[in-house]
């Protein structure tokens, strides 16, 4: 069974599809039309046919006896005239009436060759007429000219007599046509009639029958459509508890009960969004306060540890000023180590203030040259880039909106972390470049330092992880995890070029504008 049967009798006109309503439709109304049609080429055809009738044989008949009636009244008036005279003109007006009775009467014969019984007529003229040439006409014509035919006189009553019988038979056929004639003419008005009643009628019909397919598309196929319609496009504006009611054949509700089953399922899917979203914003809220609480931890310890740091620090160096070199060796060990120790968790202490700062105390947005602030940080190292004899060279580099203080402290980081991991064996080379890429500047910097191993590139942006000890560089490895919370702050990301063999290359992007969540 094929999809547009339907589940057959059983399942009856509601099982029906768009398809099976339109075929039986079309069917129905092909059939309709073909029976109208046929109707009104019957109707025509008949009406054609009366009306030739009547125009070509009815009436032409009829004339045409009238007229061999005239062309015997001819011949009976010549003989009359030539029988009484003598006189030879007579005899034109009664030979023209022989010929044209002669055309008459064949003309008769071709247009009552179908009717039996005006042949019957016709041939009663025929004999009547025979009789009273034969008795009258040939022989008083046939008589010399110059003087009165004695035949006029002697066959005067049975000439009358059988002239008499001539105008009884033509005045018989006569008659009969022209009752034919009348007759076919009511036919013939009857059937125009019908005719325009049975064309009023197709007429009235193909209007219904219009009306009814009309109505029928309204019903089965545009409402269903403009009802599913609707329901999808309030779905379409956010609505989605509105339900798609099922309308029309059975294929459109199907239509329409998937496009319900997919809005049900998508009302789960977002509720299961709405419920995830709800625990991630919480989540959110619950980390960024947690962030906050974290640097508000950091910065407040920093802070209050300075002064009983500074103590520690003063009394230590103080205790190393005045007993170094009067206790033993092991007493001016453990000094050194307390001194040691002091200015160590002072350096730590500072860059932990500084890192907790990163977008809380530093973040004022205005147009940075970059290319001058690099050239203040070279400035600000002068004396360790002297030192280690680096050489640093630099690319143009763009202007863009961030904050000034934090891009200081960006470009001395990385700066200072190429200066500070640099070979033993060679001095330090340094070069920043900068390259825009679509919404975003890229920059790059290389150097060719001892490099970080590829297992490690994720690490160095963790804050405190260190890579060597204390002894081989100095440092609280704050310094790039600053660089990364630096560089997040502005929008951007940063991290370390794996496939870069010959030193160590950061790259990282900035956006040209403040982010929008920037304050």
């Amino acid at each position: 069974m094929t999809e547009d049967e339907g589940s057959g009798p059983a399942g009856g006109l509601a099982a029906w599809t768009t398809r099976r309503w339109l075929r039986v439709g079309v069917t129905a109304s092909l059939v309709l039309l073909a029976l109208l049609g046929a109707t009104g080429a019957w109707v025509l055809e008949r009406t054609a046919s009366l009306s030739r009738n009547l125009v070509d044989v009815k009436s032409p008949a009829l004339s045409t006896s009238f007229r061999l009636e005239a062309a015997l009244l001819d011949q009976e008036t010549g003989i009359r005239g030539y029988g009484v005279t003598g006189a030879p003109e007579f005899l034109g007006p009664y030979r023209q009436g022989l010929t044209d009775q002669t055309a008459f009467t064949a003309q008769l014969t071709g247009l009552l060759r179908d009717d039996a019984p005006r042949l019957e007529d016709l041939e009663r003229v025929r004999d009547a007429v025979r009789t009273w040439q034969e008795r009258i006409a040939v022989p008083i014509a046939a008589a010399p000219a110059g003087a009165p035919s004695p035949l006029t006189a002697e066959r005067a009553a049975e000439g009358k007599a059988a002239f008499d019988e001539v105008r009884a038979a033509l005045s018989g056929q006569q008659e009969h046509l022209l009752a034919d004639r009348t007759g076919a003419r009511d036919d013939l008005n009857a059937m125009m009639g019908l005719r325009n009643g049975v064309f009023s009628a197709i007429a009235v019909l193909i209007a219904v029958l219009a009306g009814l397919v009309f109505e029928g598309l309204r019903r089965g196929i545009t409402e269903p459509l403009q009802q599913l319609g609707a329901d999808a496009r309030a779905v379409a504006r956010g609505d989605f508890a509105h339900p798609i009611t099922p309308t029309g054949p059975a294929d459109l509700r199907q239509l329409s009960g998937e496009i319900d089953s997919m809005r049900r399922r998508l009302v789960r899917e977002l509720d299961f969004s709405e419920q995830a979203r709800l625990r991630l914003d919480a989540q959110a809220a619950d980390l960024q306060r947690s962030n906050a609480e974290l640097e508000q931890f950091a910065y407040v310890a920093s802070h209050d540890l300075q002064e009983p740091l500074r103590k520690v620090s003063s009394f230590t160096q103080l205790l190393q000023r005045r007993y170094g070199g009067r206790l033993d060796s092991k007493a001016d060990q453990y000094i050194d180590f307390a001194v040691d120790g002091a200015n160590r968790m002072q350096v730590l202490i500072n860059d932990l203030l500084a890192f907790s700062r990163v977008g809380r105390v530093h973040h004022t947005h205005q147009e940075v040259d970059l290319g001058s602030v690099l050239e203040q940080t070279l400035s600000a190292l002068s004396i360790g880039i002297e030192e280690s004899g680096a050489v640093i060279t630099h690319d143009p580099l763009p202007t863009l909106v961030a904050d000034p203080t934090q891009m200081g402290m960006l470009w001395q980081n990385l700066i200072g972390n190429a200066v500070k991991f640099r070979r033993p064996d060679r001095a330090p080379e340094i070069h920043v470049s900068a390259v825009r890429e679509d919404a975003l500047w890229r920059f790059i910097v290389t150097d060719n330092g001892i490099g970080i191993a590829p297992e490690y590139t994720e690490k160095v942006f963790v804050i405190f992880q260190r890579l060597h000890t204390k002894d081989a560089y100095e440092g609280s490895g704050i310094g790039l995890a600053m660089c990364k919370k630096i560089v997040e702050f502005h929008g951007g990301s940063i991290h370390v070029d794996q496939e870069y063999r010959a030193g160590a290359r950061i790259t990282f992007t900035l956006a040209p504008e403040a982010p929008a969540a920037a304050p």
